[in-house]
């Protein structure tokens, strides 16, 4: 049988048909079986020289504002003649806080990447109190001081007392708001910063925020996860060091927390617990996994920070190196002097929320709230990235009663609450939000959606082929194209067929038609011999028609 053109062309599409299914049909199967979308999210999770998440987290974008409330003492006199202190929460003082990382370089094989802080704090007048709002607050600086003068003696503490009494030192000052948290200045402060050492050297000026501003010194190293993604974004390193040198032991000593940006991803190490690193804390602080929520259409793990983080090693243990020689452990206070110049200063939640009952019993004005005044992160668990978290952090001044020093013979001992502040975001930007949707809500679902489909449309377009190719195979040939090839040549027969036939009908025609023309002149010339012979071809003999006709 004679393979033409047409049946040449359809083998090749078909066998065009078949390759393409099976390379879908594969592909399909590949990409179903392999987590490679896990991967691909994993690969520019890490930080590298312009991954998405390095331009995250070099330049966050996100808006983080610090809110500082500062507690007015509207009753000072009355607090040094044995009165309960009356506060006064005033604030909020909001600043917004533009931070990048400068100095970045990456170490290691890509394991670590250290940079710097560059913080600049602007104060945001329509969400605030007036900044030049008047403070009535405890005279840290002197507090301090004279809080030291027991351990000094009785000689040095009537000098220290003689001095204070000739400066005319106060243990309550008026400052305004902005003095109290960028700074003002302060003899005492001043000569500190003179004579101290120099690792505990203080800044020229007292102020509660004043190291927040600028290029921060502190010399940082993070984990980028090309090791693992169990402590993707803890800080591996401070100024060199790899652990705190405030504290003698362990945890306490441990700096393996978040700066923020970056947490290890809960899907992967499956871990209820997660660490974060603030420099004014002096120390990492746990956050526990409570429940999973959503933000913003994304799936989220809140994460709140325990009732028992601060405080005493009565109720947790990993507190008790926190614990200095002359320490009093208080459930929800902690010892961060240390890292704040010697100065007694003690963190705890704002308004001694969760905190020791005698703490709040022995102010007045101070109402403890959960959604108001507690720790809590909200981090999408699949990325690590914190979709919302506010760390609150109240500071508290740490008195102790100075008998031999006049200005503050009358100054008990007492846990002071200066202020407290909230710092974190609330809300990412747009394109971080379209970045997120796409990673972890459209994409996990149309992956599979098209791999399927490849995997049964390779399989449909294999299978067509192969059924149209097998029934080629025992027919000899496409039916259809055999009934259609008949026809045209049973058509193409009939044609010449008919065609002839027409040709000799017409010639019969036209023979016929001459001889009745010219049989009636003829029968005429027969009996009329006299007529011209010429005018008429007779095509019988007349001889033979006279006889025909006797």
């Amino acid at each position: 049988m004679s393979v033409t053109p047409t049946s040449t062309k359809c083998h090749q599409d078909r066998l065009a048909v078949i390759i393409i299914g099976i390379v879908t049909l594969i592909l399909g199967i590949v990409l179903t079986s392999i987590p490679w979308l896990d991967y691909f999210i994993l690969k520019n999770l890490r930080l590298w020289n312009d991954t998405l998440s390095y331009h995250y987290w070099q330049r966050p974008g996100v808006i983080r504002l610090t809110k500082v409330y500062i507690y007015n003492v509207t009753n000072p006199d009355g607090f040094l003649n044995g009165e309960k202190p009356k506060l006064q929460e005033v604030g909020p003082f909001v600043y917004r806080e533009d931070m990048e990382k400068v100095n970045v370089k990456f170490h290691e094989n890509n394991y670590t990447v250290s940079y710097q802080h560059k913080k600049i704090l602007q104060f945001v007048p329509e969400l605030s109190v007036d900044k030049n709002t008047p403070i009535v607050t405890p005279n840290i600086p002197m507090l301090t001081l004279t809080s030291l003068s027991p351990k000094l003696g009785y000689l040095l503490s009537r000098t220290i007392s003689f001095v204070l009494t000739a400066a005319k030192f106060k243990p309550f000052i008026n400052v305004t708001a902005d003095q109290l948290v960028f700074g003002y200045d302060d003899a005492l402060v001043s000569l500190a910063h003179r004579f101290y050492p120099k690792h505990m050297r203080p800044m020229e000026r007292m102020g509660l925020l004043l190291a927040r501003n600028g290029t921060l010194t502190e010399v940082s190293s993070i984990k980028t996860g090309y090791q693992g993604m169990d402590q993707f974004g803890y800080i591996d390193s401070l100024n060199g060091l790899d652990h705190l040198p405030h504290w003698s032991e362990g945890p306490c000593t441990s700096i393996a927390g978040s700066e923020g940006s970056f947490f290890p991803p809960r899907d992967i190490t499956k871990s209820d617990v997660v660490h974060i690193y603030d420099k004014d804390l002096c120390r990492i602080i746990p956050l526990k996994y409570v429940e999973s929520v959503e933000k913003d259409g994304l799936k989220a793990d809140l994460f709140r920070l325990p009732n028992n983080s601060y405080g005493d090693s009565a109720n947790n243990p990993e507190n008790k190196c926190y614990d200095a020689s002359d320490y009093d452990p208080v459930r929800g206070l902690q010892n961060i002097s240390p890292c704040q110049y010697g100065a007694p200063v003690y963190i705890s939640n704002p308004h001694f929320y969760e905190s020791d009952p005698e703490l709040l019993d022995a102010v007045e004005g101070l109402q403890p709230e959960r959604e108001k005044h507690e720790t809590y992160f909200k981090i999408q668990p699949k990325l690590g990235v914190p979709l919302e978290g506010k760390v609150r952090i109240q500071l508290n001044l740490k008195v102790t009663h100075a008998k031999d020093v006049h200005p503050v013979r009358d100054f008990r001992d007492f846990v002071f609450p200066v202020m407290w502040l909230e710092e974190g975001i609330s809300e990412l930007t747009p394109a971080i939000k379209r970045w997120l949707y796409l990673a972890t809500v459209i994409a996990p679902h149309a992956v599979p959606i098209g791999s399927y489909l490849m995997i049964v449309g390779g399989a449909s377009a294999v299978i067509f082929s192969l059924v149209r190719a097998y029934q080629n195979f025992v027919f000899g040939r496409d039916p259809s194209l055999e009934i259609l090839e008949m026809g045209r040549r049973s058509l193409r027969r009939g044609s010449s067929f008919i065609a002839h036939q027409q040709h000799k009908l017409l010639l019969h025609h036209r023979d016929s038609y001459a001889l009745l023309r010219t049989m009636p002149h003829a029968m005429t010339a027969c009996l009329d011999p006299e007529r011209d012979s010429d005018e008429v071809q007779p095509i019988i003999d007349c001889a033979v028609a006279s006889q025909a006709a006797s």
